[in-house]
């Protein structure tokens, strides 16, 4: 099909990089081939199960007939529902009037895109992130992508943003991080908070001020010590400036029940409310009622999260130490600690290293198809979250995988990696 056929922004949307990875583990499965597929940002129900409240809650709504449209700005019982919840749980004090809920965290994310940014507006985020790029395409804004390293934790700083933050229009975070399941510290996100307080005060009474896009979805899954932060706990005066994005998916493995909320200041929110209720994004009713009655009982939630974080983080320090386990054996691989989320950071430099069938491993993606064939090993090169450079990391997720297909992958890897002819000095 022509292009032409098609607006400019349609034409130059790229397709998920993840959905291409896929394709190729789906045909090896297909084949009979074992594989440890660690590609996807998803719970498999088989390894971690909804809330059984949850469960019960949506069930009864539905039996109750609670079937027809919501209002579009969510129930109302599910909208205080979650203040009470943030007041509850992060001491966060927001009217009913800031939260919008939304059919999955994504119409939150693009709700905030479209109600703040007009096209040729200037949007900074940080890479690897995950699909900040995409919504700067829909919405027409210039994307100003900055490159963060392992040395940070791939998370940005100060330092790294200041260049980018005069005129800007949203700055976009999310903690913890995905691809890199990492999490900012108070002295790193507080200076970022101070950054975009510095520059709303030097705008002029008739310029728009910098809007802070805060994706926490993940925020209730940290591990080993690792505390949430979010700005307006650090900096009160980044009220006025920050959009939380939020939901359930993440949290309570519910990707499938589509229940998202965002909570900002309220004259935006009301905005943002127009916008959805235009494309329709609506969580369904009863998922909604479901859900509201889930915030509400604490205890069902750490009851829950007693169980399901111990399995994540279980999976998440098996992945690991099976890895410290082969650098200490003289392998080239190397991954940051897991802080939170369910992702790991792994490395894998192996450019300029030959295989046994003599082809050279150059990029990524020539690493990326080595572990899989040869180890079974499925994972996602940090390209697919707006990294250019082939540094060798990887994203590494435990959302649909057992212990023991963890467990099993590294009785592959070992051998795989030792069939690898080094570099020629």
């Amino acid at each position: 099909m022509s292009d032409r056929r098609v607006s400019t922004m349609a034409a130059g949307l790229m397709g998920s990089e993840i959905l291409k990875i896929a394709a190729d583990v789906r045909a090896m499965v297909a084949g009979g081939e074992q594989v440890c597929n660690l590609t996807v940002g998803d719970f498999s129900p088989a390894q971690f199960r909804i809330p059984p409240m949850l469960e019960r809650e949506i069930v009864q709504a539905l039996q109750s007939g609670e079937t027809n449209y919501p209002p579009s700005e969510g129930v109302p019982t599910l909208r205080q529902a979650v203040a009470d919840f943030y007041r509850e749980w992060l001491g966060l004090d927001y009217p009913v009037e800031s939260v919008l809920v939304t059919g999955g965290s994504r119409p939150g994310i693009y709700s905030v895109f479209t109600t703040v940014v007009d096209p040729g507006d200037t949007v900074v985020y940080p890479v690897p992130s995950w699909n900040n790029n995409h919504y700067v395409q829909l919405s027409g804004a210039n994307g100003i992508p900055v490159v963060c390293h392992a040395e940070e934790d791939f998370l940005p700083t100060r330092a790294l943003l200041e260049p980018h933050i005069r005129g800007a229009r949203l700055l976009a975070l999310n903690s913890p991080l995905n691809p890199s399941g990492t999490a900012f510290t108070a002295h790193a996100l507080g200076e970022i908070c101070d950054l975009v307080l510095e520059e709303n005060a030097r705008r002029g009474p008739d310029e728009r001020p910098l809007y802070v896009m805060y994706d926490q979805v993940y925020w209730m899954l940290t591990f080993d010590g690792t505390e949430h932060l979010n700005p307006v706990s650090l900096r009160p005066e980044m009220r006025e400036y920050t959009i939380f994005v939020d939901g359930i998916s993440k949290a309570f493995a519910a990707t499938g029940v589509r229940v998202g909320w965002t909570v900002g200041p309220a004259d935006v929110t009301k905005r943002m409310m127009s916008v959805l209720g235009h494309v329709g994004a609506w969580a369904p009713r009863a998922e909604q009622i479901a859900t509201a009655r889930v915030l509400q009982a604490a205890d069902a939630i750490a009851e829950y999260h007693d169980a399901m974080k111990e399995q994540v983080q279980g999976r998440l320090h098996a992945l690991y130490d099976g890895l410290q386990a082969l650098r200490e054996a003289g392998y080239p691989v190397h991954a940051i600690p897991p802080m939170g989320a369910i992702y790991l950071s792994a490395c894998f430099p192996l450019h300029g290293w030959r295989t046994p069938a003599g082809a050279v491993l150059r990029t990524n993606d020539d690493i990326r198809h080595y572990l899989l064939d040869a180890a079974g090993l499925a994972v996602v090169p940090f390209q697919a979250f707006g990294m250019m450079e082939d540094t060798g990391w990887f994203r590494l997720s435990v959302g649909a995988v057992s212990m023991e297909e963890i467990q099993t992958t590294f009785a592959r890897l070992g051998p795989a990696l030792q069939a690898l002819q080094r570099p020629e000095a």
